[in-house]
């Protein structure tokens, strides 16, 4: 299998209005002694792009804006040791030089970790208020597609499995905070409750409602692969539960849930708990365009109209920084057909790097 492209990356913030003149000049030798062939574009009061390609199909950017800002990019191909050395070598004669030219004026200089693009392992995912993240992952345990979603279970040296859908990071085995937090993180008593759980399908909240002797949970999954991939590879999250559709005290029915919310109000079916595990909220803030956001309120409708009245709905919201979003989620609860009280918990979920919103509601 072909190496993977690395990208590495060096930045330069001035003090002062930068010299391309000069900047060139001194960095043309550096790259001179790589072998590396170079061609010039002036943009008069855009600044300068000088372009250097080595003969082994690695090539530098070497960005000079009149301002001040100097970005260096550096794309190469090759995954050995040597290769990276080669590298690190050549942007510290980069950052050796400028510092040399330069050393009153510059205010930063910035050197991240090389972004690997093309590997077999994927390692990036964003957050969802879209900023990007680079886990530690060392192994892909399982990857299929199923007529819903692409399915990944992908192993963190941190987090443990980590199961993504369609490309949202949804559950690590580290996160029992988020189970904890859908469920009401522990103020809430489910003895001998009726429990529905909609979605789910990582087993983790039907896991853990279960130690807790409910009367019955019945959870609704429209994903069989899902709970297939989960049994298997997130036991630590699930436990045997998702071993069998059915148990003592709870069945797990692959359905759609929507239909199955309309039968059990049509019948007059009433649970103490429903908790939504299905979407957060979603990030777009155009409920008018966005069908996950009719489907959203569709869900609470249904919900509402199977909860009893004492009942509770336990939900996910989404990332706190998401704040216009979530704004628009809690102006959807004012068109439900009954009037509704949520509060709010921020939660700190391990392997999503970042605050998650939870939302507890019930009928006024």
């Amino acid at each position: 299998m072909a190496a993977a492209a690395r990208h590495s990356t060096l930045d330069f913030l001035l003090s002062a209005p930068a010299d391309c003149n000069a900047i060139l000049k001194g960095l043309q030798p550096v790259f001179q002694e790589q072998g590396m062939t170079e061609t010039i574009h002036n943009w008069e009061d855009h600044g300068y792009l000088a372009t250097y390609i080595n003969k082994n199909g690695s090539f530098s950017n070497l960005r000079i804006y009149p301002h001040g800002l100097v970005l260096v990019d550096l794309q190469s191909h090759s995954d050995d040791m040597k290769g990276r050395d080669e590298i690190d070598h050549l942007l510290n004669k980069i950052e050796e030089k400028m510092k040399e030219l330069f050393h009153s004026s510059i205010r930063r200089v910035k050197r991240l970790p090389a972004i690997v693009r093309g590997e077999a392992i994927d390692r990036y995912w964003p957050t969802a208020d879209g900023r990007l993240v680079e886990y530690d992952i060392d192994e892909v345990v399982y990857d299929e597609e199923s007529p819903y979603q692409n399915i990944k279970i992908l192993h963190s040296k941190q987090f443990g499995n980590i199961l993504i859908l369609s490309g949202d990071v949804n559950l690590a085995e580290s996160d029992l905070a988020y189970t904890q937090a859908i469920m009401g993180s522990g103020k809430e008593d489910y003895t001998g409750k009726e429990v529905l759980i909609l979605g789910g399908g990582d087993g983790g909240i039907l896991y853990e409602i279960v130690k807790l002797k409910p009367k019955m949970v019945t959870m609704v999954e429209i994903d069989q692969m899902v709970i297939d991939g989960c049994k298997k590879y997130m036991r630590k999250t699930c436990g045997d539960v998702l071993d069998n559709l059915k148990g003592e005290c709870y069945q797990v029915l692959i359905e759609d849930c929507v239909p199955v919310l309309k039968r059990y109000a049509k019948e007059g079916r009433m649970f103490d708990y429903v908790i939504n595990d299905l979407t957060a909220v979603p990030i777009s803030t155009s409920p008018e365009e966005d069908s996950t956001w009719e489907f959203l309120r569709l869900i609470l409708d249904l919900s509402m109209k199977v909860l009893k009245h004492d009942g509770k709905y336990f939900t996910q919201g989404n990332c706190i920084n998401l704040t216009e979003a979530l704004t628009l989620y809690e102006e959807q609860l004012s068109r439900l057909y009954c009037p509704v009280e949520f509060s709010k918990e921020t939660v700190c979920v391990p392997s999503y790097m970042e605050l998650g919103l939870f939302e507890s509601g019930k009928m006024l």
